[in-house]
């Protein structure tokens, strides 16, 4: 799956429906919100999704200036398991 964090600096991204069907389209299945005090976060997914050819068109779906915004690419991702216990037969 195919993922993109869009950071927002002074200004709200627009999630409306107009937005969301453009995502959409762009094969976007999944978004999550995140902020601090300064910050806006977007996190975009999708199978069918591909960041580096529609960076110009989700910036404009979400109405972000590009001046204002950076742009994460995951660069790995791992599961996390709990390390299995040994514990003695009785």
């Amino acid at each position: 799956m195919a993922m993109l964090v869009v950071l927002v600096t002074g200004g709200s991204p627009d999630l409306g429906p107009t937005a969301t069907s453009q995502l959409a389209a762009l094969g976007v299945s999944g978004v999550s919100l995140v902020r601090d005090a300064d910050t806006v976060g977007i996190v975009l997914e999708g199978w069918a999704f591909e960041p580096d050819a529609s960076v110009a068109a989700v910036l404009a779906a979400l109405a972000v200036d590009r001046a204002g915004a950076r742009l994460l690419h995951p660069l790995a991702e791992m599961a996390v398991r709990t390390a299995p216990t040994t514990e003695k037969m009785r």
